[in-house]
């Protein structure tokens, strides 16, 4: 159960990191609107508060949640590649 309750809060802190950076991207670079900078901060604010609560702050559990970043970032990758051949 440690397992699976450790991989999910690695994908939420993916998650929460991925939009909190896009999200400025969008602002930035596709002209969006500058409100989207508040969830923006909100989401990296989350993605901090979800890094405190990993079992165990060492090398290992950074290196696994690097791993686990990648590929949530692959799946979003892919996603939206196949959203705009459809």
């Amino acid at each position: 159960m440690l397992l699976l309750r450790t991989f999910g809060l690695f994908v939420l802190t993916a998650l929460a990191e991925i939009v909190g950076c896009f999200l400025p991207y969008l602002w930035l670079r596709k002209n969006g609107s500058p409100w989207l900078l508040i969830p923006a901060a909100a989401s990296l604010i989350l993605f901090s508060w979800l890094l405190t609560l990993h079992p165990a702050a060492t090398v290992r559990v950074y290196a696994a949640y690097g791993g686990v970043y990648v590929a949530v970032a692959l799946v979003r990758s892919f996603r939206r590649r196949n959203d705009r051949n459809s």
